[in-house]
């Protein structure tokens, strides 16, 4: 597995304790519902066919993890000891285990086993090889469905819980063409306030991540990031930004938009009030009267569920928030893991690069803006070995080496002679 797959199975591990991470106040009874339910749902797992996570593997990643002092890398995978055995079930094998349970529904994994020994002699099974194939089959209980309990739910204090969305806009005028725009949103869970909001000309996921750094760079750090699962919530680069700064991305069920309602019933009071009276022909001017309209009517007004305004609500528990890092803007760079070659250079979107002599051969992370690669960082090890620069090839052909394979500059370049002669030699005419 390489260093890029393996950061991404620690940010999916990070996603599923997180709520144990950021509730050490959470009664043991919770924790023991939350911890059910997390085993009792699918998941998609990254480069595993398993579906379903045990408790004892969660309670493992959650110690780890506090043990490291809240690294990410802590959560990476190590190579298993019996790599390279045999640990799956032939095809035969399973249709046989399907056909017994079906037959026997209420059977337990012991009992079951027994019955294919009896049935089945030569086949060999063990209890944790059943059951993850009936837990990945939905086969452990067939035919048992649990009816959802939704309730209506408000975070403690502010910042416990943002929720986020993407709401379809006016069209604007664009290079003399008609273009629609994108409400981006961010609200805080527990006082309703608006913690970021702007129309953008693309839902991608550049447009959200720079939503997603203002909101954090004036009103601080969440406990938790609720989201759909748009292509741009599902992004690596959303979920590495998340797990650096120790915010649980959560995504809610396709087509199950209940748990993200207080932003839901916020695009409707913005349809409503702002939408239904806008005028703004332009993008600028657009959201120019939407800020306007947010700070001083939105942001100011007694909501009817909290008995206060947002701002009021938000601001009166201030002590509680966690501020953001000096170098935010930092999280937010991409990530990509490269070789350095022999002659010390790094490709990076087709430009070329020169990285130090030391790390010639090794593999390193390079950490940049795609707005700005003129700065890019190199780390190896979790050391920073500085900025990298961009290759000039001019000044790459005046280096030259002594006999000990030093590089020495010329500072001058050569002075070109000439001397006279005949073209093609000869005798002279």
């Amino acid at each position: 597995m390489t260093e890029d797959e393996k950061m991404q199975v620690a940010v999916f591990r990070f996603s599923v304790i997180s709520d144990f991470i950021h509730s050490p106040s959470m009664s043991q009874q919770e924790k023991s519902r939350l911890l059910h339910e997390k085993c009792s749902r699918k998941w998609q797992i990254p480069f595993s066919e398993k579906t379903r996570i045990s408790k004892s593997t969660i309670r493992r990643w959650i110690r780890v993890y506090s043990k490291s002092n809240s690294d990410l890398k802590s959560l990476c995978p190590h190579g298993r000891d019996d790599q390279g055995g045999c640990r799956a079930m032939d095809e035969e094998t399973k249709l046989l285990l399907t056909q017994m349970k079906m037959k026997l529904p209420s059977a337990t994994v012991p009992h079951l086993i027994d019955e294919m020994k009896r049935a089945y002699p030569e086949i060999k099974l063990n209890n944790s090889t059943v059951y993850r194939f009936l837990h990945k089959n939905d086969l452990m209980n067939p035919g048992l469905k649990n009816p959802a309990d939704r309730r209506k739910f408000e975070a403690e204090l502010p910042n416990d819980l943002w929720q986020s969305d993407v709401m379809h806009g006016p069209l604007v005028q664009v290079n003399e063409k008609k273009q629609k725009a994108y409400l981006i949103a961010i609200i805080d869970d527990h006082s309703r306030l608006i913690v970021y909001a702007r129309f953008y000309l693309s839902e991608a996921i550049a447009s959200y991540l720079d939503a997603l750094e203002n909101a954090l760079a004036r009103r601080g750090l969440p406990r938790k990031l609720y989201v759909d699962n748009g292509a741009a919530f599902r992004s690596k680069h959303l979920e590495y930004v998340c797990a650096g700064l120790s915010i649980a991305l959560i995504h809610s069920k396709p087509f199950q938009p209940q748990g993200r309602g207080k932003i839901e019933r916020w695009f409707k009071t913005v349809r409503s009030r702002f939408i239904a009276h806008n005028k703004a022909a332009t993008l600028a001017e657009l959201n120019t009267t939407f800020e306007d309209w947010l700070i001083n009517d939105y942001q100011q007004k007694i909501h009817s569920a909290t008995g206060q305004s947002p701002f009021d609500r938000f601001t009166s528990k201030m002590h509680c928030l966690r501020t953001a890092p000096a170098n935010l803007k930092d999280y937010f760079r991409k990530v990509v893991r490269r070789t350095v070659n022999r002659d010390r250079t790094i490709t990076i979107d087709g430009r070329l690069y020169e990285g130090p002599v030391v790390l010639i051969g090794k593999r390193v992370e390079l950490l940049y803006h795609e707005s700005n690669p003129e700065h890019v960082e190199v780390r190896y090890q979790n050391e920073s070995f500085g900025m990298i620069r961009p290759v000039d090839l001019h000044v790459n052909c005046r280096v030259k080496r002594d006999k000990n394979n030093n590089p020495q500059m010329q500072t001058q370049p050569q002075k070109a002679s000439y001397q006279g002669g005949k073209l093609w030699g000869g005798k002279n005419e």
